[in-house]
């Protein structure tokens, strides 16, 4: 079904509501005329309904259109190679091409494969990870493949068992879906203001990733993976190993921002890093500056319930500075919606209307001058 959408859309000040808001669970999608059916003319700039709540009892009502879409990979995408000099060592790029700070880091993988040097298995976490390091030994990626993602065929620390497309760890976000997610974040963090890395969607073959005995084949090549691939980042420790004071106001506003956006289920201590602030390499009251990472768990395909680790932070009661409040009066979601389906078409529909209502709501709550622990 095609969908036409007003271009001409705008915000003003509605009444003022009650400061404390939540994003409950709600299980019902909404539709890109939802918006146009709630007598909400974005040409006229009327305003709607502050409450979630109510959106959803309208659009009920309406009966609108629900998509049961599930993503898929496109074979007519078209894809940007970088091969190593290994013809069974190679890496292809699927998504994010367009990035020029994507396309040097798949170089730089490429010439580490090239030197012989091998994926390194990241201990932590639930899913499979992998370092990838450069000739002189520092760290430049790390790959994170679809199918050894929490419950998926090939995920190496004892959670697999399930198949791409059901539902995985969190019900609203299907297994195999978290690598294009991860894409997804760069993708909507316009001029880096939240800090989120290069990163790019790649297929990559390489003997050192993890396969099963079951999924096993019998063939000398190396196994061929879908994953993200996303530039690592130089940091001291995660944000759970510093008391909160440490963190500078911007840093932490500009994670919430784009968590908010993004409805981020998954936003805890341990994928926040942090990089010392001081002189000398020492950690200073609110000077040390915060890195995003693991956004696998953003964008569900339904409004779901978030968690935002920095809700309990006192950074959350300060209001938006003046940079701030412009830069989310600059955020379109219909053009950001745009920007996923022509750079992830595999994303599904209703993800993306996710980030509609969500944006819509950050930029309304900065309008009525609430802060974040008021959104969160």
């Amino acid at each position: 079904m095609e969908v036409v959408i007003a271009q001409h859309h705008g915000f003003k000040p509605f009444v003022r509501r009650p400061p404390r808001c939540k994003l409950n669970s709600l299980s019902q999608q909404f539709d890109y005329n939802f918006f146009r059916m709630l007598d909400f003319d974005f040409q006229k700039n009327d305003c709607f309904g502050f409450s979630l709540k109510s959106l959803v009892e309208k659009s009920t009502n309406n009966n609108l259109h629900r998509s049961a879409s599930t993503p898929c990979l496109s074979p007519s995408h078209k894809l940007d190679v970088a091969y190593s000099d290994n013809s069974s060592q190679k890496v292809e790029i699927i998504g994010g091409s367009g990035s020029s700070h994507a396309r040097a880091l798949v170089a730089e993988v490429a010439k580490s494969m090239a030197s012989g040097l091998s994926p390194e298995p990241v201990s932590s976490g639930l899913g499979g990870a992998y370092f990838l390091r450069s000739g002189n030994g520092d760290r430049i990626a790390v790959v994170k493949p679809m199918d050894e993602e929490p419950m998926a065929l090939n995920n190496p620390k004892g959670f697999a068992g399930g198949m791409l497309g059901q539902p995985g760890m969190k019900h609203s976000i299907k297994v195999g879906d978290t690598c294009h997610r991860e894409l997804a974040a760069y993708l909507l963090d316009h001029d880096g203001f939240s800090g989120v890395a290069p990163t790019a969607l790649v297929r990559i073959s390489h003997p050192g990733f993890y396969v099963n005995d079951d999924s096993r084949e019998n063939t000398t090549h190396p196994p061929s993976k879908i994953a993200s691939l996303q530039r690592f980042e130089e940091n001291d420790c995660d944000s759970g190993e510093l008391g909160s004071s440490e963190f500078s106001i911007p840093s932490v506003h500009r994670i919430a921002i784009l968590d908010v956006r993004m409805l981020n289920l998954d936003r805890h201590a341990g994928n926040i890093l942090v990089k010392r602030g001081g002189n000398n390499g020492t950690f200073t009251a609110g000077g040390s500056e915060l890195i995003p990472i693991d956004h696998g768990l953003c964008l569900p395909n339904s409004l779901d319930d978030p968690y935002f680790e920095w809700i309990h932070w006192p950074q959350a009661s300060i209001p938006f500075s003046d940079a701030e409040i412009k830069y989310i009066s600059k955020l379109d979601p219909f053009k950001d919606a745009e920007i996923l389906k022509r750079e992830l078409p595999y994303i599904s529909e209703s993800s993306i209307r996710v980030l509609v209502v969500c944006t819509m709501f950050l930029k309304q709550a900065a309008i009525s001058e609430m802060c974040l622990a008021d959104i969160g």
